[in-house]
């Protein structure tokens, strides 16, 4: 997504990052609600004197941008951001390596189309996207169908030693330790689409893949139908996102975060 290697990454590249924002005269942040999700990155930014734009498909956006395009019913910010491209009237600067990235940002965050999100428009777009000469197939193939031999390893751990259920709250829970991970040789993204294994399960209606980190655990949360999920990160994780799907964090330990999923699980079965 990056064949000129013009992106500077902040977590790798700290003090190139924060010069640029510091002199940044206009940024735009992409695919997040709120400057606090986004954590060093979003203190610089809200020091910044730069105009800021939000463009995102989130739930209750912040108010601390001078512009906001925010749609919760688009597929993804992907889409969003084509369609500020078009009212900016310039689609003729997208070029196949954007069509590129802007397909790659709609595919995945609509499941490749199959969640609810994905509208008449979204293929729309993805029609334009090909007319500039984008091959659907070949991205496609560099997200879905490129693995590693650890990563399916680490999967098929995953899956086969821990995942459970839980028949009263129709919930699965898939948590994985540092040191399990660290054994199956994991690298970020990795675990991408591991929560979306325990929402097939028939009966279930939500899924809950843990990740413990240094020194927290980060949630990923999907759901079926009616299952709030934004709203139950937001009440018990730190968290939100989407109604079927959102994402949370907790400062403890493993075993602790699983005591407190499985409370508040039966403590809110309504849900």
């Amino acid at each position: 997504m990056d064949p000129n290697r013009s992106i500077c990454q902040f977590d790798t590249n700290r003090a190139e990052a924060e010069e640029l924002i510091g002199s940044a005269e206009v940024i735009f942040s992409l695919d997040y609600n709120t400057l606090g999700r986004v954590g060093d990155v979003g203190q610089l930014i809200s020091k910044s004197n730069a105009t800021k734009v939000l463009i995102d498909h989130h739930l209750s956006p912040d108010s601390g941008f001078d512009f906001i395009l925010s749609d919760t019913t688009a597929s993804s910010t992907a889409q969003l951001v084509f369609d500020f491209a078009a009212e900016m009237n310039m689609q003729d600067e997208i070029d196949v390596p954007t069509s590129e990235s802007l397909y790659a940002g709609i595919v995945t965050d609509t499941g490749s189309f199959r969640f609810p999100s994905t509208s008449a428009h979204t293929h729309e777009i993805v029609m334009e996207l090909m007319r500039i000469g984008l091959k659907p197939e070949s991205i496609h193939q560099k997200i879905y169908d490129t693995n590693n031999l650890s990563r399916l390893r680490l999967i098929g751990y995953a899956l086969s030693q821990k995942l459970e259920v839980d028949a009263q709250t129709q919930t699965a829970i898939i948590p994985l330790s540092l040191e399990e991970k660290n054994r199956f040789k994991y690298i970020k993204g990795d675990t991408e689409g591991l929560v979306n294994y325990g929402l097939s399960i028939e009966g279930v209606r939500m899924a809950v893949f843990m990740s413990e980190e240094l020194n927290a655990v980060k949630f990923s949360f999907r759901s079926k139908g009616d299952v709030d999920v934004n709203q139950f990160a937001r009440s018990f994780f730190n968290g939100g996102g989407h109604k079927n799907a959102a994402g949370g964090k907790l400062d403890l330990k493993l075993s602790e975060a699983i005591d407190h999923l499985k409370k508040v699980l039966h403590e809110n079965n309504e849900l």
